[in-house]
């Protein structure tokens, strides 16, 4: 049997878990159809999920048809949660993007269709709730070329549009021919020359150009009333292939999400590339440290529901923790699709008895999502990293329902970054006395490193010269240092070299080492000096004409840099960069702006230098 792993996005409300529910039900995998508003969905389990009616956490569900099994990786569609879609989508074999008849393209829509294009993913379109008031199908069809991708065709057409009595029936194959023209040689070469491509023929390049992402058919249905989802199920089997995979090798995977259980344990989602993993087996996870480490976690498979091949998704308990993005096998250095959150937040228990619970109940979903970067600040304050206000929200309720940890959050602020100026040097030599505060001697060279790089610790001096227990406190506190810059921003994009080292055998300890490294740091981080950088969004917002040179003067006055307009009658385009502090405040002045008509997009583009140097810049 044969598995893909396909995921279902879209913006919030379009019908994600809605049509997950529809696929087990018609399928046997569940008895009853479960409903968003009365909260007993399958996937959106959390009870926070089932409060808000919105999918927080990714979920995995099964169903097969014929020799095919269907892992449904269902995820979330509000902009807060993009780190969970962004790890659904290194594991899937495809994608399935929702829209709303009714409201059509929105925001998150395109955002999601860029990232998916991006990474060459498979995608079919689904536009859901055709039995709706107001459903639209030939203009919206016009919209998705305009918006999404041209490269689009319709497979099923709607009777009966926008009332309960609508309908979906196949559309003839021989239309597809002039829209596969556009990304298909053979059968560009076939129209313009002849003979006329044939139903074969149409049907074989369907299925290639879909598989490579260079064409995405169109479906059209209603989840809730089940029309058209048959359709899209023989799509996805027909259309989608499987990844590669290679039996009886060495396991490697990644594990994509992390839940807690009853009792206290927690399910690790584990999608195997290669091998197979059985229950009782010893593996050995790789983790990327938050500094730059690298570390291992080896354990014994607990618990696995169902057997696990390469190819396909399984559920685990391991007797060691794991947490989202640890890797079986190999530690890779994907780039992640979406940029890490850009603004910080403070958080401290109401009650000061419950700190260090708060501080256990943030690791824990710091586990969950590493994005997070759940770290210690003076007074017993944890720092955490958000995407948004939502996020937050959520992250209170969770503390509150399934930790018991009333928490108070300060308001979110925006996250800067510092980076080395130039190169600066210090060294603290080790005074041959007993009067001495630290036995050790260390000399650190502070230099900007590759943009992207984050942090990189390298050794000038010979290696052996110090026990590997020093060398390790060493390393590990320059990461750690580099969290706080001259600033009070997080340092980045930084190589530390160590330049000179020195001990005594009997007195010197790692203790000593991890003492003195700030120090050290410090001194030479004044030195090189460092440039203050903050982050921004790249932006497009498409308005009417007659509102044109308002948006332009209000996002000009929020900082923003404009790259570029295009259009005319009925609307322009215009894209840029603003500062991401002062995305939510255009986001909000928008709509009285163009009358409602306004639509923005924008993601965390880069950062820009700030006009001041900091302290140490020279």
């Amino acid at each position: 049997m044969r598995t893909l792993n396909i995921g279902i996005l879209a913006h919030v409300d379009a019908g994600k878990t809605s049509l997950t529910e529809r696929l087990l039900f018609d399928h046997g995998a569940i008895d009853r159809l479960g409903s968003v508003d009365t909260g007993d969905t399958r996937t959106d389990d959390g009870a926070i999920e089932r409060q808000r009616g919105i999918t927080i956490r990714s979920a995995v569900a099964s169903f097969t048809v014929g020799d095919t099994r269907v892992n449904l990786v269902d995820t979330p569609g509000h902009s807060d949660f993009v780190a969970e879609v962004e790890r659904a989508l290194e594991i899937l074999d495809g994608a399935v993007l929702l829209l709303s008849a009714v409201e059509g393209v929105q925001a998150q829509t395109r955002v999601l269709m860029r990232t998916l294009r991006g990474l060459r993913l498979p995608t079919l379109i689904f536009v859901n709730k055709i039995d709706r008031a107001g459903a639209r199908d030939e203009d919206l069809l016009a919209d998705i070329r305009r918006r999404l991708t041209p490269y689009v065709a319709p497979l099923t057409e709607v009777m009966g549009l926008g009332t309960s009595e609508a309908r979906v029936t196949a559309r003839p194959t021989g239309d597809l021919a002039e829209a596969l023209a556009d990304v298909d040689a053979g059968i560009l070469r076939a129209v313009v020359d002849g003979p006329e491509p044939t139903p074969d023929d149409l049907r074989k390049a369907l299925a290639a150009r879909t598989a490579d992402a260079s064409f995405h058919p169109v479906y059209f249905g209603s989840a809730l009333g089940g029309q058209g989802v048959p359709d899209l199920v023989e799509g996805v089997t027909r259309l989608i292939p499987p990844a590669p995979v290679t039996c009886g090798g060495a396991p490697r995977g990644t594990v994509f999400a992390v839940r807690p259980g009853p009792g206290g344990e927690r399910t690790a989602y584990l999608r195997l590339y290669d091998g197979e993993v059985t229950e009782r087996q010893r593996l050995t996870f790789l983790r990327r440290e938050a500094e730059g480490v690298t570390g291992r976690v080896s354990g014994r498979v607990t618990r696995l529901t169902g057997p696990l091949g390469a190819g396909g998704i399984a559920a685990l308990t391991f007797s060691s923790a794991l947490r989202v993005g640890d890797r079986l096998g190999e530690l890779t250095d994907r780039a992640p699709q979406f940029a890490p959150p850009t603004l910080e937040t403070l958080v401290t228990a109401r009650r000061p008895g419950q700190a260090a619970r708060l501080r256990s109940a943030l690791l824990a979903l710091a586990d969950q999502d590493p994005l997070i970067h759940a770290r210690p600040e003076a007074g017993g304050a944890t720092s955490l990293l958000l995407y948004g206000e939502v996020q937050m929200e959520v992250l209170a309720a969770t503390l509150a329902q399934d930790f018991g940890v009333e928490a108070d959050f300060t308001p979110a602020r925006v996250r800067y970054l510092e980076r080395p100026a130039g190169t600066g040097e210090a060294c603290d030599e080790l005074p041959w006395h007993e009067r001495v505060r630290y036995w050790a001697t260390i000399g650190l060279r502070v230099e900007p490193g590759e943009r992207g790089s984050g942090g990189v610790f390298a050794y000038e001096t010979e290696l052996g010269a110090l026990p590997r227990a020093f060398h390790q406190a060493v390393e590990e506190t320059v990461h750690l240092s580099m969290r706080t810059g001259l600033t009070g921003a997080t340092v980045t994009d930084y190589r530390v070299t160590l330049i000179r080292s020195g001990f005594v055998g009997p007195l010197s300890t790692a203790a000593d080492f991890r003492g003195l490294t700030p120090i050290v740091l410090r001194r030479a981080l004044e030195r090189a000096g460092t440039r203050v950088f903050e982050p921004c969004h790249a932006f497009e917002v498409e308005v009417p004409v007659d509102a044109l040179a308002s948006v332009t003067a209000r996002l000009a006055s929020l900082g923003a840099s404009f790259t570029g307009t295009s259009g005319g009658d009925p609307a322009w385009v215009i894209t840029g960069e603003l500062p991401a502090g002062r995305v939510r405040e255009i986001e909000v002045r928008l709509p009285g702006l163009t009358r409602g008509e306004g639509v923005w997009w924008s993601r965390l583009g880069g950062d820009r230098e700030l006009d001041q140097p900091s302290p140490g810049h020279r």
